[in-house]
């Protein structure tokens, strides 16, 4: 698979991924927790997505790089939001986790990629 489609395919199971976040912060009851925490991890979710669109169209491999650690950022940032909402809504306790798996997958990806891109302006300063 080539990178562009690659990109895009990653690109659109985040922006999944924070509507799935959204669709599920609906049901949830209105309280003061949840208009605290809802606003948060809608905001977190969203921009990791919009953040690795932008990556996408990177300037520069410094200006990619910064881009990533922003998203794996909002990534923990939304992890942890989820956390707190499943603490605070516990009938709410399987899709909240399923949503906590997955974004510590995006977490890992995001680590791996940036990883990698460390590696390579290593190996670029060694030439």
């Amino acid at each position: 698979m080539d990178k562009i489609k690659r990109n895009e395919e990653l690109l659109e199971r985040l922006i999944r991924f924070s509507q799935k976040i959204v669709s599920i912060c609906r049901k949830l009851p209105y309280n003061p927790v949840n208009l605290r925490i809802i606003p948060q991890v809608t905001a977190s979710s969203g921009s990791m997505a919009a953040n690795y669109a932008e990556s996408c169209g990177a300037e520069s491999a410094a200006d990619f790089i910064h881009k990533i650690r922003l998203v794996k950022k909002e990534a923990k940032e939304t992890r942890v939001h989820l956390r707190i909402l499943y603490t605070a809504n516990p009938y709410f306790k399987n899709e909240i986790l399923g949503l906590g798996k997955e974004s510590a997958e995006y977490i890992k990806i995001f680590y791996t990629i940036d990883k990698r891109c460390q590696e390579s302006k290593a190996r670029l300063k060694k030439s």
